[in-house]
This record gives structure tokens, sequence and C-alpha cells, in this order.
């Protein structure tokens, strides 16, 4: 049995022993192309993208008070097909910005994208996206004690629909919808399995 501390990066083992679960550093490191929000790297020989954000990103299981879900609907140019997703953004990924935590971040992008503001918001934990590809580290909060302030949408570059969705029936609703071409982000049904089982990721 092994306990993985995310701030140390080190495992403890059953034996008490202790071992670093990151890789030896690889010093030959180069930039293969530079972008507004990622930059293309290349470490030894594995590529990989990099977020110039510090940040990551942040995912909002948002939950109103009459149990409903909150799920949000846009284009997404790089797979050329609508998308359902939960709220979601990047942390500090503008000046005025730059200090915010997940948190933060996301009591921001909430009102965005769906003109709710949440009267409490809950960490429950971080991990990679896409651990192959990207060192994007991306952040899961619970957002409750929601009110309606905006009418939501996105910024002048969005185009987010809102749905609200039963709690009880939303991944129904969801699987409903990617019968009929939508493409769904799996991270939604662990963000379901998040909300049923809060209470583990809040201890």
């Amino acid at each position: 049995m092994t306990n993985l501390s995310a701030k140390t990066g080190r495992t403890q083992t059953a034996g008490g022993r202790e071992s670093s679960t990151k890789l030896p550093k690889m010093t030959q490191i180069e930039t293969l192309c530079n972008g507004k929000w990622l930059r293309l790297m290349k470490r030894g020989r594995w590529e990989y993208a990099e977020r110039t954000n510090p940040g990551g990103g942040v995912m909002i299981i948002a939950v109103t008070d009459a149990d409903d879900l909150l799920f949000v609907e846009q284009p997404r140019p790089a797979i050329e097909c609508m998308t359902i997703e939960m709220p979601a953004g990047l942390v500090g990924d503008v000046l005025e910005h730059a200090d915010e935590d997940a948190v933060a971040a996301a009591h921001r992008e909430l009102i965005e994208e769906t003109g709710y503001r949440a009267g409490r918001i809950d960490f429950l934990m971080a991990g990679p996206t896409s651990a192959g590809m990207s060192n994007e580290i991306l952040a899961f909060v619970l957002a409750r004690d929601l009110v309606r302030v905006e009418s939501g949408g996105g910024d002048d570059t969005e185009e987010i629909i809102v749905h609200e969705v039963p709690r009880r029936s939303a991944a129904s609703w969801l699987l409903a919808r990617m019968r009929e071409g939508y493409s769904i982000d799996p991270k939604m049904f662990a963000g379901l399995y998040m909300l049923e089982n809060s209470a583990l990721f809040m201890r």
C-alpha cells in the first residue's frame, strides 16, 4: 500500500520507506513552438504541450438549490464539434488574475459562463488531464449555494449555452446527448462520481 503526496511527489510505502514518484530530470529540454496559450516542448525524445499559464485549469461541479447541475454547451474548434462540459476555465491566465488559485478562478469562471454566483466553492482534487501529452493540471471544485446574477454565455469569444439538468438524471441526459452527436467530456462522469462521494475528497 502506498500514499502519494501531491505536494512532495514522494510515496510512503507500507514498510515506511520513502521513494520519489518523480522521473529523473532530463537536462535536454527544447521549445519547439510558442503560442499565446500553449507551447510545444521536447524533453529527451518526449514531445508534449505545456500551458503558458502556471495555474492550470479548473472544472466546476455546480449544483443549484433545486438539485440541478449546470452544464455548458459550446463549439470546440480543435475537434470541430459541439461539446457538453461542466463549466471550466484557466487559472491565472490574464494579468489581473495572475495570482489567483483554483477556487478564485472558479468563482470568476462560473459567473462568466453560467451567470450564477456561488456562495460556497470547495476544492476536491487536482490531477493531470492527459499525462502523456500535456503538463496541464486540472482542479475539480464543488460549487453550491448558487444565485443567478447575470445572463452568462461566456466572454466575447465564446458561444455558450447553459443547461440545467436534474442531478438524478444527469448521466442518462449526457448519454442521450452523446447519441445525438455531441462530444461529451469524459471528465464529466468523474465529476458526477466526485459529487456523489464529495465527503471522501473533502476529508
